[in-house]
């Protein structure tokens, strides 16, 4: 996973911080349930991007009508992705429509297929 000093290299303003836990959060719902494991590993990233309650609500509130905010930088792209790919195998499964959603993120910021797949290969449990 990215150290804290590449989260706060790439993530350095609270907008940036806010759009990366906004993908996260859409992610880790796509299956219509958001387990015990998946719900520590949000709260893990919040706290490694200081994100308050105050902060992330907004996001939790709108889920409805919220989608992915696609970062400019080529290195944040590729940290994102590696996250959502561990967001989605935090309960040791991978679900389809959280595969999906990362599917359509890994499009959005250039990616193909066979890269997300090569992400979740090396980012799976052994």
């Amino acid at each position: 996973m990215a150290t804290q000093t590449s989260f706060d290299e790439l993530l350095n303003t609270k907008q940036k911080k806010l759009a990366f836990f906004q993908n996260l959060i859409l992610v880790a719902i796509a299956d219509n349930y958001l387990d015990q494991q998946e719900s520590d590993f949000l709260v893990e990233i919040g706290r490694k991007l200081n994100l308050t309650e105050e902060d992330t609500s907004p996001i939790a509130d709108n889920l409805s009508v919220l989608s992915f905010i696609i970062p400019e930088e080529g290195l944040q792209k590729t940290m994102e992705l590696q996250t959502l790919v561990m967001m989605v195998l935090q309960d040791g499964r991978l679900d389809k429509a959280e595969y999906n959603l990362c599917l359509e993120y890994a499009r959005r910021i250039g990616y193909s297929k066979d890269m997300l797949d090569e992400f979740i290969e090396s980012l799976s449990p052994s």
